[in-house]
């Protein structure tokens, strides 16, 4: 049987292919910054400047819900200051930038993925 972990990592690893697929230049994969983590971070096609950090929520089943219904205000913050730390090491404070959400639902047929561009705004 297949652990959290696995599903998250299988889901990822979806995400950064369908995002790679569309054109994303993936700039890293689970970056940390003091106790936050960005799952992706990207550059979206055509605009070298803007980068997307990119939250994917991976389900196997409805039982918890909609994977994107688990992102709250607190997740949201906690990915917000992940990414100004980002920004911060690499000396792109004040860059454009946007939060993605990337849902990947695994069944028994091909996975469903949706990219919802513009998720969230920064509090």
């Amino acid at each position: 049987m297949a652990t959290t972990n696995d599903i998250g990592d299988r889901g990822e690893e979806i995400a950064a292919t369908h995002l790679d697929e569309a054109g994303y230049e993936i700039l890293e994969r689970n970056y940390r910054y003091e106790r936050n983590e960005l799952d992706l971070v990207c550059r979206r096609p055509g605009a070298d400047t803007e980068y997307v950090f990119v939250e994917v929520k991976t389900r196997s089943g409805t039982g918890f819900g909609a994977p994107e219904a688990s992102i709250t205000a607190q997740k949201r913050e906690a990915l917000h200051h992940a990414a100004r730390g980002y920004l911060h090491e690499h000396a792109s404070e004040g860059a454009p930038a946007r939060f993605d959400v990337v849902t990947v639902m695994l069944t028994d047929r091909a996975p469903e993925v949706h990219h919802y561009e513009n998720a969230f705004w920064a509090s």
